[in-house]
This record gives structure tokens, sequence and C-alpha cells, in this order.
């Protein structure tokens, strides 16, 4: 497992926020604010993401699972509650299934179970792109996919929007490339069925990366899982975090 880059704060219950593809821990920032009054928030960078190292090679979802346990089992007290947006959706998804006994609860927002062959064929043209022409290539297409009209142009949402263009600038196409691979080819059903753990899904109903349906096909495959939405598109905790901690804290409500 690569170094872990990671933020602590808050005092109470604790709660692992695990970021999307292309972004890194900084993308939680206001939805932590809203929540360390009541829990301990540890937020980490995926690896190749942020200060994280990338390891050489090829990886997948599991191997993202795996780092997120070995992540709570050195820096947490015991299980925690773990939210995830779009590819820290399908870490959740995958941690669940593999390491029960590093959660409480999930949280799956804006996220997938599996792409069908028309989706992968979209993330290879991505991968390929970011290999030729760097970040650059891919980022505007990126933001447009994360962000509302509305939120784009709002000024303090402009503000939130260039910092995580910053962020995705800077992070390195080699291990981007592989992320992206390992969310494409991502096979997690099977896996959801036999989960057993408190769920919360989260669909933004502007979402076009990973629109409400793929919310739906999740929720519905894993046993007793709450399906809510927000009116946003892809990083729906960044541009409704007051509304997305009331969703988590009322379903921590005993």
């Amino acid at each position: 497992m690569p170094p872990i880059h990671f933020v602590r704060q808050g005092h109470g219950p604790e709660i692992v926020l695990s970021h999307a593809l292309g972004c890194d821990l900084t993308m939680w920032d206001e939805l932590a604010d809203c929540l360390q009054h009541h829990f301990t928030v540890l937020r980490y960078d995926h690896r190749g993401h942020g200060r994280s190292a990338a390891p050489s090679g090829a990886f997948s979802m599991d191997d993202l699972a795996d780092d997120a346990a070995r992540f709570i089992a050195q820096n947490a007290c015991g299980p925690v509650h773990f939210v995830g947006l779009s590819m820290g959706g399908m870490t959740a998804q995958a941690l669940a299934a593999r390491h029960p006994a590093s959660v409480r609860s999930i949280c799956i927002a804006n996220s997938a179970s599996h792409y069908g062959e028309a989706a992968k064929v979209l993330w290879q043209s991505r991968v390929d792109t970011v290999r030729a022409l760097g970040m650059e290539a891919i980022a505007e297409g990126a933001l447009q996919r994360w962000f509302t009209p509305e939120f784009r142009d709002d000024f303090q949402g402009r503000e939130r929007v260039n910092d995580l263009r910053r962020v995705l600038l800077s992070t390195e196409a080699k291990p981007y490339a592989e992320a992206c691979l390992a969310v494409a080819n991502i096979a997690l059903d099977e896996g959801n069925r036999t989960i057993t753990c408190p769920t919360l899904v989260i669909a933004g109903d502007r979402d076009e990366a990973t629109p409400p349906a793929l919310s739906e096909a999740i929720a519905a495959a894993i046993p007793g899982a709450q399906l809510q939405s927000l009116n946003a598109a892809h990083l729906s905790a960044v541009e409704q975090p007051k509304l997305f901690a009331a969703l988590l804290e009322a379903f921590y409500q005993p």
C-alpha cells in the first residue's frame, strides 16, 4: 500500500470521506466543516491523487478498497462510517463487501456499480487522450460534468470550480489513467448483494456522469439500502454540502 495522506478534524464518531476521480481530500472541505461539530472526520487522498503516492503499474477497485481497509485499521479506533462519492462510492461498495468489519455504515454518492461496453469505450478514449495529451485535454469536460451551470456561474461556486480545476490539473496523468481503468472495469453488483451494513445511496438529480438510474440500481441491490437525491450534478457534496450533511446526520440517527 502506498503512503496515504489524510487530515483528521472534529470530535465524535469517526467518518471517513473518500473522494472522486481527479480530486483530492479538499473536495470535502465544506462537508467536513459541517460534520466536524458532531463527528471525527478523516479524509484521505487516494493513491496517485493529492499528496498520496502512486505505485507503479495498474490497480483495481479491489486495491482501492484494500487501501481504505488498511487506512481504517491504521488510523481509526474501529469500524467507521464510510462516505464515498463517485470513485469513492465505488470504493465504499468494494470495501463493505470485502472488509465488512471495517465499516459501521456506508454512504455511496453519485456512483455506479458497473459499466456497459459503450461506457467502457468512452473510458478508454479518456485514458488514450490523457496519455497522449495530458490532463489539460480532459479538464474542461470533467468540470462540466462535475457541476451544474448555475454553480459554475455563481461567485462562490466559481472559486470552488477553480480550486478543483487546479487539483485536477496537478494530478499526474499516469496514475489518473490507471484510476480511470480501475473505474471502467468495476463489477460490484455481486458483492453489493452481500453487504449487510446500513447503507445510504445519494443520487444527483442532474448528474450526467452517473445518472440517478445508476444510484437506483445500487440501492436495489444492497439489502435495506436507503435512496435519497439532491439537486446537484456529479459532485453533489461540493454543490450542496449542507444538504448532504443533513442527509448523513438523519441517516446516522438511531
